[in-house]
């Protein structure tokens, strides 16, 4: 188990600087100015360039990214280029809605998910095929179409739900649950059916085992057997897929927030490409690259945990 983690820690130290350095190179290639956006249109050349000096915009790209990496090694993140505001601020104030719609996409993917699965392996036929046709529909509709038709449905037709808009926590935690279903029920649809296919498969390999086949000849109950063996013998696949839909959910929120209006870092790395703002978009990229590292090492551990066989390797 040390290891493990020991390992992990080990690879998120060049990943973290590896990725900031994509980053800031693929950024500079996108069309526009942050002198520009902050002055306006209308600004002249020399009002741009005396900007672009008290920025630090007229630097050389690695002159640039040296800087940055200078401010990250003392603690900080930088500053906004367009209000000055500290970044890890910015990202902080954002975090918990990011986390919140993830976290809610996780755990209705794996219940959901993982339910619908195992109901299907162990029914087969009709089940079984509905399972592969929800997962076909939910690959190949792209998230911000659910989130367009669930808007339409649920707020636009049945005005049951907000369509945008967010209310924090600490405000009304039912207004804060409220402003979350339909962004979580869009990011969910691709986390339930492909979760529900892999515990399908992973149930039904487990089902083929002797050991289980023993039970079932000695008179075992069925949901005895599947209670205590079978779902604990997929454990490990269902582990995996957990820890990638997470990544999935992630990425996908960048979508979801701009679709609901959500003020989460999705939304904030929109608007600070829109700007040009590079040191939001990269600690934002530096936050999710974390976060993705740290849900990794937390999927390691619990593999090693419900695998006995990995425990002893």
């Amino acid at each position: 188990m040390t290891r493990v983690i020991l390992h992990r820690v080990l690879i998120a130290i060049p990943a973290l600087l590896v990725m900031s350095m994509l980053t800031f190179a693929l950024v500079s290639l996108v069309p526009g100015d942050a002198a520009v956006a902050i002055l306006g249109p209308e600004a002249t050349a020399e009002q741009v360039r005396q900007l672009r000096e008290q920025l630090l915009l007229d630097h050389s790209l690695p002159v640039q990214y040296w800087n940055w990496l200078t401010t990250l090694g003392k603690g900080s993140l930088g500053t906004s280029v367009m209000n000055g505001e500290p970044v890890t601020q910015i990202l902080n104030e954002r975090l918990p809605v990011t986390l919140a719609l993830v976290v809610g996409t996780i755990l209705v993917s794996a219940v959901i998910g993982v339910s619908l699965g195992a109901f299907s392996a162990l029914r087969g036929g009709f089940a079984a095929r509905v399972v592969d046709i929800l997962s076909f529909l939910g690959s190949a509709l792209p998230t911000f179409w659910i989130a367009l038709l669930l808007v339409v449905v649920f707020a636009v037709k049945l005005r049951a739900l907000p369509a945008t808009g967010y209310t924090p926590l600490g405000v009304s935690v039912s207004g804060w649950a409220v402003s979350l279903i339909l962004p979580i029920c869009a990011l969910a649809v691709q986390g339930v059916t492909g979760k529900a296919v892999q515990a399908r498969d992973s149930v039904k390999d487990v089902l083929a085992r002797d050991f289980v086949r023993v039970q079932v000849a000695n008179g075992f109950s069925r949901r005895s057997i599947v209670m205590k063996h079978v779902l604990r013998g997929a454990a490990p696949a269902i582990t995996t897929i957990i820890g990638l839909v997470f990544v999935g959910s992630l990425s996908g929120t960048v979508v979801i927030e701009v679709v609901f209006a959500l003020p989460g870092i999705g939304q904030t790395i929109v608007n600070a490409t829109v700007n040009h703002d590079i040191p939001v978009i990269q600690g934002a990229v530096l936050y999710f690259t974390a976060i993705v590292l740290i849900v990794n090492l937390i999927t390691d551990v619990l593999y090693v945990w419900v695998d006995p066989r990995v425990r002893v390797g």
